[in-house]
């Protein structure tokens, strides 16, 4: 992300957005039937519109505002995904044994946190890379860590620091909870609204897309 802004997408809108994973893949029908698949992108990238979140007017305003604050798509910014933004269930508080976020070495202080979709090999991994700093915590071989004395949060990449004299021993486990934002920018070079529209219950798009 060459250019991101670290401020968020207006919330209440946020949480009435539509939207989800896109995966691209190629699908090629043999002669004899048969279909040869192959993945054109290695992760999912995901896509919003935030348009069908808007409520009332003064909405409309705080949109154009953000939207012309971040120079339409040139900044990223942080967006709440409605249906994605722990590292548990939306309808459970996250816990320091969410995810096993990697095995210590004995040496390594910094930890990416991640989130697994799946299980086994066929599972896939995501980096997290915009946690809520202040809603993380960290277990080492199921015992919680302390914020701020034992850990911190590298507000740039997300990763998990601890403080020296303070990592890990080697073959331990590193687990993680946490509440996250996600990158995104605006995937338009402008916002059409009308306000008659806007009263006849006609939602103007917002397309929003998620970078890396």
């Amino acid at each position: 992300m060459d250019s991101f802004h670290d401020v968020r997408f207006p919330l209440a809108v946020s949480f009435g957005a539509t939207g989800g994973p896109e995966r691209r893949n190629e699908i090629v029908q043999l002669v004899s039937g048969r279909e040869k698949r192959n993945a054109r992108q290695a992760d999912a990238r995901r896509y919003y519109d935030a348009g069908t979140g808007l409520r009332s007017l003064d909405d409309v305003h705080e949109v154009l505002a953000f939207f012309e604050a971040r120079r339409g798509s040139l900044h990223g910014f942080r967006f709440r995904d409605p249906f994605d933004m722990k590292s548990c269930k939306p309808s459970q508080a996250p816990s320091f044994q969410d995810e096993v976020i990697g095995v210590a070495d004995g040496v390594n202080v910094r930890f990416p946190l991640i989130k697994t979709y799946g299980d086994g090999a066929d599972a896939v991994i995501r980096r997290i890379a915009r946690p809520l700093a202040d809603t993380v915590s960290v277990g080492v071989d199921g015992v919680e860590r302390l914020p701020g004395s034992d850990f911190t949060v590298d507000p740039q990449t997300g990763e998990i620091v601890f403080a020296a004299g303070s990592a890990p021993a080697g073959g331990a486990v590193v687990t993680a909870g946490y509440e996250f934002d996600m990158p995104v920018r605006f995937d338009c070079e402008r916002l059409s609204v009308s306000l008659a529209a806007f009263k006849a219950g006609q939602i103007p798009a917002i397309p929003l897309v998620e970078i890396f």
